[in-house]
């Protein structure tokens, strides 16, 4: 296996297994109001929130910003729990204007998370030789993992939405809540952290 296969499969096991529980609670928490005839919208979301890790993800793997590890995974639960809190303001599904409040969200947050991805690849690179093929690799298998994610979340919600009848806000209410209860379960205790 050549280095840029392992750091794909490395990027995509890293977002689509339980070791990124919280990167896949922020993807899920910023998908819940969509459903598959949504995908345009959708498409425009997780590339707003791909944008924004991507960014972070370079300069900080390129040591141009620092930012303090215990502060970013604090941060990223915050996010999580933002994000399902905006979820509950939603009451029409029809969104008239062109860049909902939520894509800047997703561009901002992104930038956070992609910090906390940053944390991880450096763990795993040896040496800063060939460090841009290897970051494109990580990256794309992160984009690979967070696609996966969001098909399984569209595939959710059309079971839940049309197969067991849930309305549409009875579907976002029930799983923000869900979803913003485990990130203040998290922030609280990356916060007794921090203070500890």
């Amino acid at each position: 296996m050549n280095d840029f296969s392992l750091y794909l499969e490395v990027g995509f096991q890293h977002i689509a297994n339980l070791q990124g529980i919280d990167h896949i609670l922020f993807i899920a928490a910023l998908c819940l109001r969509y459903q598959f005839a949504d995908w345009k919208k959708v498409l425009i979301l997780v590339t707003a929130f791909t944008i924004g890790h991507s960014l972070t993800l370079a300069l900080s793997v390129l040591d141009m910003i620092t930012v303090s590890t215990n502060w970013v995974e604090l941060l990223i639960p915050v996010t999580i729990l933002l994000t399902a809190i905006s979820n509950l303001a939603v009451k029409k599904f029809t969104f008239q204007t062109r860049f909902p409040l939520i894509y800047f969200l997703a561009l901002f947050f992104g930038c956070i998370h992609g910090l906390g991805f940053s944390n991880y690849l450096k763990s795993l690179l040896v040496t800063t030789e060939q460090i841009l093929p290897r970051l494109l690799a990580f990256n794309l298998g992160l984009e690979a993992g967070q696609l996966a994610i969001v098909f399984i979340l569209l595939i959710i919600s059309l079971i839940s939405v049309y197969l067991f009848r849930f309305s549409r806000r009875e579907y976002i209410l029930y799983f923000s809540g869900a979803i913003g209860a485990l990130a203040l379960e998290m922030a609280i205790q990356r916060a007794n952290f921090l203070i500890h």
